[in-house]
């Protein structure tokens, strides 16, 4: 029942940056787990990225070394910075949440509505 809403999500050319936003309303951030996840036309969603309540973070192989999840606390809001950006990372991204101070993928029951990231030159 947790209220989240991306932003962020645009139309880049290969090699660019964008960094998504996801704010939570009608939560209390304390021992929470935030994620990000994408769907591509076809394909599965599946997890990017994931920051724990204590701050540990995981990556998928695809975007490790070019990704970086970050949380603001005070804001609620969780971040998720994409650079060198590559047409294989279009998708719908979405934020996540879950109780609990584990970073895995599973169990989380909260999402936001989406938004879309392009890839094209």
């Amino acid at each position: 029942q947790v209220q989240l809403v991306e932003s962020g999500g645009g139309l880049v050319q290969p090699g660019g940056s964008l960094r998504l936003s996801c704010a939570a309303s009608e939560f209390t951030f304390d021992y929470n787990t935030r994620g990000w996840f994408r769907q591509a036309p076809g394909k599965e969603r599946e997890g990017v990225s994931c920051i724990s309540s204590h701050g540990t973070t995981y990556y998928a192989d695809s975007v490790k070394g070019r990704f970086t999840i970050s949380r603001d606390d005070a804001k609620n809001t969780v971040y998720l910075q994409m650079n060198s950006l590559k047409p294989e990372d279009t998708a719908v991204y979405y934020c996540a949440v879950k109780l609990g101070p584990s970073c895995s993928w599973d169990l989380f029951g909260s999402w936001g509505q989406g938004t879309q990231v392009t890839v094209s030159s």
